[in-house]
């Protein structure tokens, strides 16, 4: 139907796929001819030249779809250094939108042949999608003598443009990049006003796993800007090892209470954590806290809380025991942060018997948090736990937090557990929210589908909040329902 169609003619006359209702038959042809060729010459190891000619002709097409099938050819079919070197050398040529689909098949392609004419093409336009796209291009196909420039765009007012920069930076090859990439941190050290480019280059060394940047983050964790601790914090949480944690403990001293401190205290029990041995894990801690004075140490007591152990314990209810009072505090601020439900017993003792009503609060919510942590315990142990809880919580503040932790624990005796609370008004919207949260397992919902039925009928009559009660309703018909992410 389509009449002879050589080859020869393919590489001599451009390939379009032609418009209008008239020639759609011979586009269709067109493009299955095409299809066969591409076919038929990509099988060799290098692309011959009859096939770079097919493929040059449709990256320049208007019609997307023909160059959506040279894109492809670039990206996985046609081999060779030189291949690439002909299809970089067709950037300046293109359109906007050509340009664009080249440079993203070229940085899959990743051969390093094609970065002058991307590196040419980011200088030359003045389009900022291409600029972007060969900023990202160079990711896979740039260098270590890319960093000036991609470090000069790094400071651009684009948040687009940046977010370009630094997923390069966070691709870029070469043994040295990350070793320049921390010398630039500890350069603009000293730098008024550099603190927002030394949290994206911190950022960037995190995400490329570099670990020989760690001299560099320590410095960074003790520096006179807040942001820039944070940052360097977070990156020691994920690249360092108990080796590094003198050091980091210097980083949580120079924190500022709240939220930075909080945060820097588990950057340094992600670093204990990584010890299997769960009573080995405070030791590195512990020795390097020794090398400390009394006040920093004790000031450290919140920190070794969150990494747990025996040995942690003994010093820390030797806090607790203190009959200074800032110490007693600094103990029931450490047993607070406890990682596991093993000082259970510890913090119920404490609940009813700490002269402050303050840590007695404390010590309650302790106990709500680590009652279902996940562990060997029975589930039912788990459930037992909070309903002790329940039973000392005096104020309603804890009493919901019981509830909204139940929900964690999915056996059928939870449900019987919470419903019972649907009809305290000051208790029955958490109690609402806590059952539909365990109607969302079906593994539990659908053994005990009659008493889940009752109790979502009691949400749907009692719930002020549409969510949960479109969530009861859809379990009642066993359909599903999605989180949003704002959730």
């Amino acid at each position: 139907m389509c009449g002879e169609v050589t080859e020869q003619a393919v590489l001599r006359y451009p390939l379009t796929i032609p418009k209008g209702p008239r020639v759609m038959i011979r586009g269709i042809c067109s493009l299955v001819f095409v299809l066969s060729v591409v076919s038929t010459l990509g099988s060799a190891q290098e692309a011959s030249s009859d096939l770079v000619l097919v493929i040059v002709n449709l990256l320049g097409e208007e019609d997307k779809d023909l160059r959506s099938l040279g894109l492809e050819q670039v990206r996985t079919g046609a081999r060779g250094s030189m291949a690439t070197k002909i299809f970089s050398e067709q950037l300046p040529k293109l359109s906007h939108e050509a340009q664009i689909g080249l440079l993203n098949a070229l940085a899959i392609r990743a051969d390093s042949v094609a970065r002058p004419e991307v590196v040419k093409l980011l200088t030359s336009s003045q389009e900022e999608k291409v600029q972007n796209s060969a900023i990202r291009a160079l990711g896979s196909l740039g260098n270590v003598t890319d960093l000036p420039q991609l470090l000069k765009l790094l400071a651009t007012p684009s948040e687009e443009q940046q977010s370009a920069v630094r997923a390069s930076l966070e691709r870029l090859s070469g043994d040295t990049v990350s070793s320049s990439l921390a010398d630039v941190v500890s350069t603009l050290a000293l730098t008024e006003g550099s603190s927002n480019i030394r949290v994206i280059l911190i950022r960037i060394l995190a995400e490329r796993r570099s670990v020989d940047a760690i001299p560099q983050l320590l410095a960074a964790a003790v520096d006179d800007e807040t942001s820039v601790r944070i940052a360097a914090m977070t990156a020691l949480g994920q690249l360092a090892n108990s080796h590094h944690l003198a050091g980091m403990v210097q980083g949580v001293l120079r924190t500022k209470s709240g939220p930075e401190r909080t945060a820097a205290e588990k950057n340094v029990m992600f670093v204990c954590v990584r010890i299997a041995d769960v009573e080995l894990r405070a030791q590195p801690l512990l020795a390097a806290m020794g090398e400390l004075s009394e006040t920093d140490r004790l000031a450290l007591y919140s920190t070794l809380g969150r990494v747990g152990g025996g040995v942690s314990l003994k010093i820390i209810e030797g806090a607790i025991d203190d009959p200074n009072p800032k110490v007693h505090q600094i103990g029931i601020r450490a047993i607070s942060n406890w990682p596991n439900a093993t000082v259970a017993s510890k913090l119920m003792e404490l609940v009813k018997t700490d002269v402050h009503p303050a840590h007695r609060i404390a010590m309650l919510r302790a106990l709500i948090r680590v009652a279902p942590l996940p562990d060997q315990r029975p589930l039912a142990e788990k459930l037992g736990l909070l309903q002790k809880a329940m039973e000392m919580a005096t104020r309603d503040q804890e009493q919901r937090l019981v509830l909204r932790r139940a929900s964690a624990i999915r056996i059928i005796e939870t449900l019987r557990f919470i419903v019972a609370y649907v009809d305290d008004p000051k208790l029955a919207q958490q109690a609402c929210a806590s059952l539909v949260e365990l109607a969302h397992h079906r593994g539990l919902r659908e053994p005990h589908k009659e008493e889940f039925h009752r109790a979502l009928d009691r949400v749907i009559q009692t719930s002020d909040n549409a969510t949960v009660i479109d969530r009861a309703q859809r379990y009642k018909k066993d359909q599903t329902w999605v989180r949003a992410k704002t959730e």
